[in-house]
């Protein structure tokens, strides 16, 4: 399987995912915890239905340390009792951000005092930018049918 549109290949694409590789720059730097970043990426693509972004993700953090049962059970978060308090409010608020289009009233409330119980304003603004970010990821991937499953940690640098 091809993709539609090589995004590495084309030099609009490329210059725009160099843009957007550098604004993921500040949130990896960010205080906010690498495991709950790596969750977040892999459940907003499981939502978005992104596989690229689901294969890169969990292998990140498979290759980083995460545990497989934690990998197995981010689809069913809520029922799952290996995430720790702040994981879920992250999770929660990614599910709330990235299904803004299904929800009338986007993130509500108490998302959002849950996840602030949790993170600083710093960590906040690197989870909201996060969420965004990897929404753009799954968005590009999805629409060009970018193909999954070869990824391995660290290729693209």
């Amino acid at each position: 399987m091809d993709a539609r549109l090589n995004l590495f290949g084309n030099q609009i694409a490329a210059r725009f995912l160099r843009h957007i590789n550098s604004a993921g720059k500040a949130v990896s730097d960010s205080a906010l915890p690498a495991a709950t970043q790596e969750l977040v990426k892999i459940r907003a693509s499981q939502i978005n239905g992104c596989g690229f972004c689901t294969d890169m993700h969990t292998k990140d953090a498979a290759h980083a340390g995460e545990t497989s049962v934690r990998l197995n059970l981010i689809a069913a978060w809520r029922e799952a009792t290996v995430f720790t308090d702040a994981e879920r409010a992250a999770l929660e608020l990614t599910e709330q951000g990235t299904r803004i289009a299904d929800a009338a009233g986007g993130v509500t409330d108490e998302a959002w005092a849950n996840a602030a119980k949790y993170y600083d304003e710093d960590q906040l603004a690197a989870l909201v930018s996060l969420i965004a970010l990897i929404n753009a990821y799954n968005r590009l991937n999805v629409i060009v049918q970018q193909p999954a499953g070869d990824y391995q940690p660290g290729m693209f640098g």
